[in-house]
């Protein structure tokens, strides 16, 4: 039987074939392994691949043998998961770009990977002030207590204030890291590191002995906001990484809180700013644990990872379909519009249902609530206002 991660493996070496053109492939091959023996005009036939790149694709892969790339790199990678393994974390499938390897060190619970525990990303400036971090610990406490798995970016500043301080109350924390699981950066936080590895987790796209290169960090934000049903930014100065991270979340579709601060206060700029464009505003933590009770859980099974036309939809049955002829929406309404029910649907499950990108899925339903055929309910839900 072939081994689908092998290929995942020795597309991700191909030059000039990143994360999402490899969902791409995967989405229009239903399988890697087939993508890998397509001729060149079979490969031009996917979005993104013109001539030059599927030409550049034939000659990289020519020089790779995905079964012996896959052995040899088990020596050194053993633990790490592909789109094609069952416990890849379930969120971060709905992402355009999801990791093509997710390397992994410590405490692995699948309950997390199936979406089954909620995650909170918190992430913030480097250097915050005194009120940032005392209102960092506050709220991670808060949530660890309630059963929410913290994940940042072990960064100095708010994300080691975040990780620590939810360790510090027996919580659960995931660390994103820019750098090799087994490398920390900055080296402050070596310690940190360890302690996570023995009580929560440690995830980066990059393998064993990375070392850290500036160009990988605002990269591995993406994972942190796909991880997680939402991004609390607890304090941020104008330009910071945090920003990006609240920024790739809203294009996710995931909610997104930021903490307000003082307009003396050059640190929480990136928050007020956030906070004015629509961002949920932290009033405390009893606000704040009521605001994220809303958001949907994901309780029905897991679904196959990136399912193909040709397999059958698990939640077909519960989505029942109207003829919506007479409205005459255009092609992309209307395959949203197929999906939203009179019952609240979740965004994540739009997205797994009409299997378009996340930012179409967004445009569509943003174009449905105009012509009011759609509302939008707390914690990204959904539902036919016209039936």
């Amino acid at each position: 039987m072939t081994d689908e991660r092998a290929y995942w493996l020795a597309w991700s070496q191909v030059s000039g074939i990143g994360a999402t053109l490899l969902l791409r492939l995967y989405r229009h091959f239903g399988s890697l392994a087939i993508a890998w023996e397509a001729a060149a005009q079979d490969l031009e036939a996917v979005e993104g691949f013109g001539e030059v790149t599927a030409a550049s694709a034939v000659e990289g892969r020519s020089h790779l043998n995905p079964e012996a790339l896959l052995a040899e790199h088990l020596q050194h990678n053993a633990h790490f998961w592909t789109p094609a393994d069952p416990d890849y974390p379930r969120l971060l499938l709905e992402i355009p770009d999801p990791p093509p390897l997710l390397y992994y060190r410590g405490q692995v619970d699948l309950r997390e990977n199936r979406g089954e525990l909620p995650a909170i990303a918190i992430v913030g400036t480097r250097t915050p002030s005194n009120y940032g971090k005392r209102w960092t610990r506050r709220i991670t406490q808060t949530l660890a207590k309630a059963g929410f798995t913290i994940v940042s970016g072990l960064a100095e500043g708010v994300d080691a204030e975040a990780h620590q301080a939810c360790l510090e109350v027996g919580g659960r924390t995931i660390a994103v890291m820019g750098t090799g699981v087994n490398i920390a950066y900055p080296p402050k936080n070596r310690e940190l590191a360890k302690q996570i590895d023995q009580a929560g987790l440690l995830l980066s796209e990059y393998p064993r002995g990375t070392q850290p290169d500036r160009v990988n960090f605002p990269r591995r934000n993406r994972i942190i906001a796909g991880l997680c049903r939402a991004t609390l930014v607890l304090e941020a100065p104008e330009r910071s990484g945090a920003l990006i991270t609240s920024r790739l979340a809203n294009e996710y579709g995931r909610e997104v809180f930021a903490l307000p601060g003082s307009l003396d206060n050059a640190k929480s700029m990136g928050c007020l700013e956030l906070l004015s464009k629509g961002a949920q505003m932290i009033l405390g933590e009893e606000q704040l644990l009521n605001a994220l009770s809303q958001l949907p859980r994901m309780d029905r099974p897991t679904p196959t990872a990136f399912p193909t036309p040709t397999e059958p939809n698990p939640f077909d049955a519960a989505l029942p379909l109207l003829d919506l002829a007479s409205l005459n929406l255009p092609t992309d309404l209307d395959q949203v519009y197929q999906v939203v029910t009179e019952e609240a649907i979740a965004f994540d499950q739009i997205v797994y249902h009409s299997g378009l990108p996340t930012d179409a899925i967004l445009s569509a339903l943003m174009q449905l609530e105009l012509m009011g055929l759609v509302s939008q309910l707390p914690g990204m839900r959904y539902q036919r206002t016209v039936t």
